[in-house]
């Protein structure tokens, strides 16, 4: 018995000292809460409430641009900033998702040489979540009713429009050459699809058996926050998966390059744990965010970016 208690201690000290302890080496201040927020680069295209797109560059730590968008009337009629829900660039491009302030139909607008250009309006009644760059002509767009849609700049117009079940949207994260996309809504249900057809080439299922908040895919893997408290982790390839168990609603997902690491929001504390994906071990716990976490981005395998319902974006560095 004294045996047992011993080796059991042995390895729970052993445990301890592979996990680290992390606080951000930066707090990045916006002008109000991170919506949505992306990485390209050395800098942070970040979406707030308050109708801005703020760029920041942290190697020199500062916002280098910002983009901002006109007042909408709310539902009493008084001017507001519209929230800037989904943000992207690329090649010179910004996309920004905003409120309309009607029917709950979204703006999309881009933003080109000092330009900026609707290309979607209320009258188009579209009720959109999340928008991406494609390439120079195409964003992919996703419906809160769990569409999929490919959208093509010059003309205005979708290429398709595929509805994948009649459960609400949560998220969609693209693989690095843009040629894949994973939808997840509130079924906890994945479907894989190809970006250039709109067909939906796999599901993804068993592992979440409610909303999956966020996804993430990287170099062949996807990463689930599920509202079952559950962080799955599935081989696209294969479609074989597992997970890891939290103690609370996991609200924010994200992998590293080569998906070695898996990060999640696994408790009430807005901690980031890190896992080891081989090996399903935690192996840091990032300490500091204040508020439900949204949004969790690695750069490299040892840099990562964070956004929670606040207007503080944090920076992590790992050793």
């Amino acid at each position: 018995m004294l045996k047992t208690i011993l080796v059991g201690l042995f390895v729970c000290l052993a445990t301890a000292q592979s996990m680290e302890m992390y606080t951000p080496i930066q707090q990045i201040k916006l002008n109000g809460t991170a919506k949505d927020i992306v990485l390209r680069g050395d800098r942070l295209f970040i979406g707030t409430e308050q109708g801005f797109l703020q760029v920041y560059d942290y190697t020199v730590q500062k916002f280098t641009y910002a983009i901002e968008l006109p007042k909408i009337k709310d539902f009493v009629g008084d001017m507001v900033p519209p929230r800037v829900f989904s943000v992207d660039f690329s090649d010179g491009k910004y996309i920004l998702l905003s409120d309309s302030g009607q029917g709950g139909f979204a703006n999309m607008w881009m933003h080109e040489n000092n330009t900026t250009t609707q290309l979607i309006g209320p009258k188009d009644k579209k009720a959109l979540v999340k928008a991406r760059l494609i390439d120079k002509e195409h964003i992919m767009l996703a419906y809160l009713s769990n569409e999929v849609a490919l959208f093509n700049i010059k003309t205005k117009k979708e290429l398709y429009r595929v509805q994948l079940s009649e459960s609400k949207f949560s998220d969609f994260a693209l693989n690095e050459n843009k040629t894949l996309v994973v939808f997840s809504c509130e079924s906890g249900v994945l479907n894989v699809i190809d970006v250039s057809s709109g067909k939906v080439l796999k599901e993804l299922k068993g592992i979440n058996l409610d909303n999956v908040y966020k996804v993430d895919f990287k170099n062949g893997i996807v990463s689930g926050a599920g509202q079952d408290r559950r962080g799955s982790l599935y081989n696209v390839e294969t479609g074989r998966g597992d997970y890891i168990e939290g103690n609370f609603l996991i609200y924010a997902t994200g992998l590293s390059p080569s998906a070695s690491k898996v990060a999640f929001a696994m408790d009430e504390h807005n901690d980031i744990s890190i896992y080891d994906v081989a090996t399903k071990s935690k192996i840091a716990l990032l300490q500091g965010q204040k508020s439900t976490l949204n949004t969790i981005i690695f750069k490299d395998e040892k840099t990562l970016f964070s956004t929670s319902e606040d207007n503080t974006v944090m920076m992590w560095e790992l050793k």
